[in-house]
């Protein structure tokens, strides 16, 4: 989940929570996989081809103990014993792994006891695994031939930090099969991203076209065991030998000197493999003038513990559930080309658990076939152990609301187990502790592509979230709780804290998406009240950054514990609608699950918005937001209460003599960005649509713009509280403690960010084109939003009176924010970086709204040549001249 940012680097996406660059979001997507019992399902399965073709045949399995039709002589010497190593491997690590590679020539399988000696270490499951001599061995029964699987590699040691990017120790997976060729194994990859649902439909002959499986690695058969098993050696597989194994991941030839394989286990259905890889270092971390990024994903250098997880996948898929647009679940989509829709179809299902009722009861409640099972981390701090069990267990009353007993359980690694349930283990789901410095916590899981069951999930809490919920619950709320007004936190606060972090990464592991709507649907006088926060908390979803009740005053006497976060109506209603079992076909659940969807219309809480940041159209849809039904009363009650924590600060920072002033420092940041961060939701005023996801036949528009008297509040509000100096945060005291110099950018950078916010190039064109809709509804112009900004931050001009050194800052930012949009330029990116991240970096135009932007300008400048006359302050007065300059330099750009 993002972080909240901390005052050193905001604004940023998995605050205490997840990470937060989008790249980041990207790469930690893939999780370890676990293996469940498969239960029968009604749905059929769409059918794609054999990993060889859509016409190829599976081929003959040979008799039990003998080579396959067509074979050398079992004992007759290979050419090259096992067959040359493939092409593109390093001579040296070919020479090791011997015949780890497919070969031109016909391979030759030997007897049995002449490839797997007496010295292998033989473990059986659903491959058997041989380990002898440094090298691996697969026996693959003819039953595991074309199943699918899923390979996940994930980081297991290594000395380099982890939390920024990749982000996580997840290192990416791929769904792969073993085809038998003759005398060779084949190794395919296979995805469902183009299916025919419809077997019958002619096109199923072409689908190959687009979807031909990839042979990922080819293997000569060493052996044949019992029941034609096939032996074939394939440690280079995980020796880094075959770079196409995971997509995404970067290559580069392991030292085969240095690299081994440590560990193997096998269990009835996941292999788990363990290998040390050694990489060469490379003063440029593999970054060529080609592809310049390639130092930010090159293979890691020293060496690394990676593990591997090989899991079949269930056998029958669980019966899917259809996506909705109401409720906020990740998804797994597929095109299908064999409905009879004029168009390609979109099947898009929703991700969750295979959760079914067994023949018990409780109650009224049915007793899962298997619970959904998290583990504690034997890692985890053991005072924490509790707090993150507490985490997990926070759902159980949401899945009971969805009819279980006991559907999600946290439990601890038993004694005897630590060291064999670990959780690379794609068997086992875990909330892991990781020695982090990363203030941050990611929870992402892994998905059958079949059906959308979630496989596996492994929460990853970095050991420094601790410090990041310190700072926020200090600057939030640290008026209101004792226990907050000296540092260190009590563990029991500290605890509770990181309960609800926890709670809300499961969440995202059962599958649910950030929910930042959430906050803003509850009266704010609701949040205010102790009865109301008691029974319904201040935000009806622990999936929205809501962290913790920042409007609430010391009189409104709400409980210590309604201050934080938990599991809300929101998300009960999501686990309700996920979860509840249902018979039939997908569609018909969904025609049962639409009067439960259509609460929405009467329960505005239930409602659900994507995770759209600060580029949404929607105010109500802010990142760290309370109260934000009303943004501007509720910022300005958040206001009250900064002034409250900025005088609290210098003594909560500073308990222990002798230490130095890094705690006051840190927690000063977190307030000055709490107060730019609140602001921030007013800005988002102006040009808004409030949103509610609708589907056709549903009453109402989707869209509703905000009122123009509530835009122009908005803007008035942010001349007086963001564009004047907060000089409750300017404390002498703080400040010459933790610096010599720097409350002047500190401000300025916080004032800089609510004003990119206002002049969003998303906002500017929505108030053009609210203004030209034909809608009858008085319209706040862009026009007139520029102008009343413009007296606002320039309000000296009118009365000739000083300009602080702060607001001389703040205005000559206005005149670099605007110039930025009149006179945009390509932002600076190196050849080589990929296009999509230079759309996200994008150039600063607003091509619509420049006329008026320039328009300001030229106003301006008429103001400044007459106030420079009336203004006595010298400084001042050079500033206004400077200014001037400053705006012939963007109206001019040619001189």
């Amino acid at each position: 989940m993002p972080q909240s940012p901390s005052p050193a680097a905001r604004p940023g996406r998995r605050g205490p929570v997840a990470l937060s660059a989008t790249l980041a979001a990207t790469l930690t997507a893939l999780v370890a996989l676990g293996a469940c019992r498969p239960t029968p399902s009604t749905t059929p399965t769409p059918q794609r081809p054999t990993a060889g073709g859509a016409n190829t045949p599976t081929p003959a399995t040979p008799a039990p103990g003998t080579p396959a039709p067509g074979s050398p002589t079992p004992g007759t010497p290979s050419p090259t014993p096992g067959g040359a190593p493939a092409g593109g491997l390093p001579a040296g690590l070919a020479g090791l792994l011997g015949g780890a590679g497919g070969a031109p020539g016909e391979p030759s399988p030997r007897p049995y006891a002449m490839v797997v000696t007496p010295g292998a270490r033989t473990t059986r499951g659903l491959l058997t695994t041989h380990q002898l001599r440094g090298r691996l061995l697969f026996e693959i029964p003819a039953a595991q031939l074309n199943r699918d699987m899923l390979v996940v590699r994930s980081l297991r040691g290594s000395q380099q930090p982890i939390g920024g990017i990749p982000g996580t120790t997840l290192a990416g997976s791929r769904l792969v099969r073993w085809e038998r060729r003759e005398n060779r194994i084949l190794l395919r990859g296979a995805n469902y991203q183009n299916v025919v649902g419809d077997t019958t439909n002619a096109i199923v002959r072409a689908l190959d076209i687009i979807a031909y499986a990839p042979i990922i690695a080819a293997f000569n058969v060493e052996s044949y065991g019992r029941d034609s098993a096939a032996v074939i050696d394939v440690s280079r597989l995980f020796l880094g030998g075959v770079p196409d194994l995971i997509q995404g991941v970067p290559g580069g030839a392991p030292d085969p000197s240095r690299s081994f394989i440590e560990r193997v286990a096998t269990f009835e259905k996941n292999v788990e493999i363990e290998a040390s890889q050694t990489f060469a270092s490379s003063p440029l971390g593999g970054a060529t003038a080609a592809n310049p990024l390639a130092a930010l994903f090159a293979a890691p250098r020293g060496t690394e513990v990676y593990h591997f997880s090989i899991v079949r996948l269930p056998d029958v898929p669980m019966q899917p559930r259809l996506f909705d647009e109401r409720v906020g679940f990740f998804n797994t989509t597929q095109a299908d080309f064999g409905t009879r829709e004029q168009r390609v179809a979109r099947r898009t299902f929703a991700n969750r658990w295979r959760l079914e009722c067994s023949d018990r009861k409780e109650g009224n409640l049915c007793v899962p076939r298997r619970p959904i099972t998290y583990y504690v981390d034997p890692a985890t701090p053991a005072w924490l152990v509790p707090w993150v069990k507490k985490g997990i267990e926070e759902w159980k009353p949401a899945f009971a609301e969805a009819g279980f007993a006991d559907g999600i359980v946290a439990r601890e690694v038993p004694r005897d187990s630590i060291g064999i349930l670990q959780g690379e283990d794609a068997s086992v789901s875990m909330v892991r502790w990781l020695p982090s410095a990363s203030e941050n916590a990611v929870g992402p899981s892994t998905v059958d592509p079949r059906s959308g069951e979630i496989l596996d999930a492994d929460v990853q809490m970095y050991h420094n979230i601790m410090n990041v919920l310190r700072g926020i619950y200090v600057a939030q709320v640290g008026h209101l709780d004792p226990r907050a007004q000296k540092l260190p936190l009590p563990d029991s606060l500290m605890g509770r804290l990181v309960q609800n972090v926890v709670a809300h990464e499961v969440g995202h592991t059962l599958a649910l998406r950030h929910n930042m709507k959430g906050s803003s649907m509850y009266p704010l006088d609701s949040v205010r009240s102790k009865t109301w926060t008691a029974r319904m908390g201040h935000s009806p979803s622990i999936m929205d950054y809501a962290r913790f009740n920042y409007v609430a005053q010391p009189e409104d006497g709400i409980a210590l514990e309604a201050l934080i976060p938990k599991v809300g109506p929101y998300d009960r209603f999501a686990i309700k609608w996920g979860y509840a079992p249902l018979p039939g076909a997908p569609e018909a659940q969904r025609v049962a699950l639409e009067p439960l969807v259509r609460m929405q219309d009467t329960l505005p809480w239930l409602r659900y918005a994507g995770d759209e940041g600060l580029q949404g159209a929607d105010p109500g849809e802010a990142s760290e937001a309370v109260g934000d039904a009303d943004a501007v009363r509720a910022t300005a009650l958040g206001l009250r209460n900064i002034r409250r924590v900025a005088k609290l600060v210098e003594g909560a920072s500073t308990a222990t003599p002798g230490e130095t002033y890094a705690d006051l420092r840190e927690l000063y940041g977190y307030v000055v960005n709490q107060w730019a961060t609140e602001l921030g939701h007013v800005a988002r005023i102006p040009g808004g649509l409030a949103k509610q996801e609708k589907v056709v036949g549903q009453p109402g528009e989707v869209w509703t713009p905000t009122s123009a008297a509530k835009q122009r509040a908005a803007v008035a509000f942010l001349n007086e509280h963001a564009f004047r100096t907060p000089a409750y945060l300017l404390d002498a005291s703080i400040l010459r403690k933790i610096e010599p110099t720097g409350s002047l950018d500190r401000i300025g950078s916080a004032q800089r960010r609510v004003l990119n916010v206002l002049l969003d190039n998303g906002r500017l064109q929505r108030m053009i084109e609210n203004e030209a809709l034909p809608e009858g509804a008085p319209v706040y112009t862009l026009g007139a939003m520029l102008g009343d900004l413009r007296r606002g931050v320039w309000s000296e001009l009118a009365s000739g009176a000083a300009i602080d050194p702060y607001r001389r800052r703040l205005q000559r930012t206005y005149l670099e924010v605007l110039g930025a949009k009149i006179n945009p330029t390509a932002p600076a990116v190196p050849a080589g970086v990929p296009a999509q991240l230079v759309a996200l970096l994008g150039a600063q135009s607003a091509p619509d709204a420049r006329a008026l932007l320039r328009g300001e300008l030229v106003d301006l400048d008429r103001q400044l040549a007459s106030a420079v006359g009336r203004t006595s302050d010298r400084t001042s007065r050079l500033h206004l001249l400077d200014a001037r300059a400053q705006i012939d330099r963007i109206l001019n750009p040619e001189r």
